[in-house]
C-alpha cells in the first residue's frame, strides 16, 4: 500500500517539473509566438505590407497569430488582450489612432510581454510601454511632398488635401510635414482639407465634394495613393485630365499608384515602404532574446517621379 502511494507521489511530482518546464505562450516547441494586429485592410499599401508580416513570420519560424482590426481601435485592443491571455511572447500592432493605448499596453508590461510598434506611433508619456517603434518618418514623407511642389509650382497654387484617417500618425504627421515645406511659399495655399480614411471609395467620395465646392484647384495632396486613384476617378468623371488639369501628389508607391505616375495622371509619390516583415522578425528575435535595440527604426525610403516610376515598375513587389 505505502509502495503504491509513493509511486503515485513521485508520478504527480514528475507531471507538475515537466509542467513547470513548459514555459508561457512559447509553446512546448520552443517556438517564438507573436500577437500581431493589424489595422485592416483599407488600402494596397496595408495589404501588402500583411503578406510581408505573414511570410517573413513563416520564413522566420516564428508562429504567429493575427488578427485584423477593420480600422477599430476596439477591435485592435480586444486583440492585444486575447494575446496577453494567450500568453504571446511578443505583441506587435500598427496602432489604428495615436492615442488611448496606455492602459492595455500596460497589461502587456505587467505580464511581462514586451511590445513592438509597427509603421504607425502612439502618443503617450509612457515610453516604457513598448520595446521599439519601426516604421517611416511620416513627416519627413510630407515635406517630401511639400517640397516637389514648392520647386516645381507656377504662380498661385491653390491645393485640396485628402487626409488619412483621423487621429492616425501619418494623417496627423504627413499633413505637419507638407504644411511646414510649403509656409515658405505664400502663393501655395491649402484651400480645403478632409479625411478620406485612407481609402480608394473615400478619397474619390471626398474629391468629387472637392469638385463642386472648390471652384480652382490646382493640386491634390493626398495622404496615400489608394484616395489620390480615388480622386482621379473623381477628376476624370468631372471632364478634367489628372496630372495635367490637376496635378496630383500622393504617398506611398504602390504598384497601381506607381502605374498611374508612369501614365501621367499622377505627378509626384513619396515612398512609404510597406514590406517591413524581414525587420520586423529580425526585431522580435532580439526583443524576446533579451537584446538591446534603438527605441526608433526608421525604414529607408526614396521618391518618384513619371519617368523615375516607369523605369522602376517592372521589378516593383508591391
Amino acid at each position: 500500500m505505502r509502495k503504491t502511494i509513493t509511486t503515485a507521489l513521485v508520478a504527480v511530482l514528475l507531471t507538475a517539473l515537466t509542467a513547470c518546464g513548459s514555459g508561457g505562450g512559447a509553446a512546448d516547441d520552443g517556438k517564438t509566438t507573436m500577437g500581431f494586429a493589424q489595422v485592416g485592410a483599407e488600402s494596397g499599401w496595408r495589404t501588402a505590407n500583411t503578406k510581408s508580416i505573414q511570410e517573413s513570420a513563416r520564413s522566420a519560424g516564428i508562429e504567429l497569430k493575427f488578427s485584423d482590426a477593420q480600422q477599430k481601435q476596439e477591435n485592435q485592443i480586444k486583440a492585444i488582450r486575447s494575446y496577453i491571455q494567450q500568453k504571446v511572447d511578443v505583441i506587435a500592432f500598427s496602432p489604428v489612432v495615436e492615442t488611448g493605448w496606455d492602459n492595455v499596453l500596460l497589461e502587456a508590461k505587467r505580464a511581462n510581454i514586451p511590445v513592438i510598434l509597427t509603421d504607425r506611433s502612439i502618443d503617450s508619456d509612457d515610453t516604457s510601454l513598448y520595446k521599439t517603434f519601426l516604421g517611416s518618418d511620416f513627416i519627413e514623407e510630407g515635406k517630401k511632398a511639400g517640397k516637389w511642389l514648392v520647386d516645381n509650382h507656377s504662380g498661385p497654387t491653390s491645393v485640396v488635401e485628402l487626409q488619412g484617417t483621423t487621429g492616425a500618425a501619418p494623417a496627423i504627421d504627413r499633413k505637419e510635414g507638407f504644411e511646414d515645406a510649403i509656409k515658405s511659399n505664400p502663393e501655395i495655399k491649402i484651400v480645403a482639407s478632409q479625411t478620406g480614411d485612407f481609402t480608394r471609395s473615400g478619397g474619390k467620395q471626398v474629391m468629387e465634394a472637392f469638385l463642386k465646392s472648390q471652384p480652382d484647384i490646382d493640386v491634390v495632396f493626398a495622404h496615400n495613393d489608394d484616395m489620390g486613384l480615388g480622386a482621379l476617378e473623381a477628376i476624370k468623371a468631372a471632364g478634367k485630365k489628372p496630372g495635367v488639369d490637376i496635378k496630383v501628389i500622393t504617398i506611398d508607391a504602390v504598384h497601381d499608384g506607381m502605374q498611374a505616375l508612369a501614365d501621367g495622371e499622377i505627378n509626384y509619390i513619396v515612398e512609404c515602404n510597406p514590406l517591413l516583415g524581414p525587420q520586423l522578425m529580425d526585431l522580435t528575435k532580439k526583443v524576446v532574446a533579451g537584446e538591446d535595440v534603438p527605441q526608433r527604426v526608421v525604414t529607408e525610403e526614396t521618391t518618384f517621379t513619371q519617368e523615375q516610376a516607369k523605369t522602376a515598375l517592372p521589378d516593383r513587389k508591391y
